[in-house]
């Protein structure tokens, strides 16, 4: 549980899982492939305003964690939410604590 605490623990990963929770909402040109294969990391990394590499460094924890889905098409990665696991992190959380 510790290294699901650490991964929201960064104001920039929850906003990233907030975003991901709506993403037809948040990244609208991604609308078609939101649904199926998640948002692009490129359209993730604009929004947020960060360095390629920091939001890669801040997806790498978020899907070590568990709470992302990746996949790759070609050159591409896109991201979604796991809400399966992040609704058994949260019971966890509430059982536990």
């Amino acid at each position: 549980m510790l290294g699901e605490c650490k991964a929201l623990a960064n104001e920039t990963r929850l906003r990233v899982l907030e975003w991901l929770k709506d993403p037809e909402r948040h990244f609208p040109e991604s609308a078609g492939e939101a649904a199926e294969l998640g948002v692009c990391v490129g359209l993730i990394q604009q929004k947020a305003g960060t360095s390629a590499s920091t939001m890669s460094a801040h997806l790498a924890v978020l899907q070590r964690a568990g709470f992302l889905l990746a996949t790759r098409r070609g050159q591409w990665t896109y991201y979604r939410r796991d809400d399966d696991r992040i609704r058994a992190f949260a019971e966890r959380l509430h059982r536990d604590l």
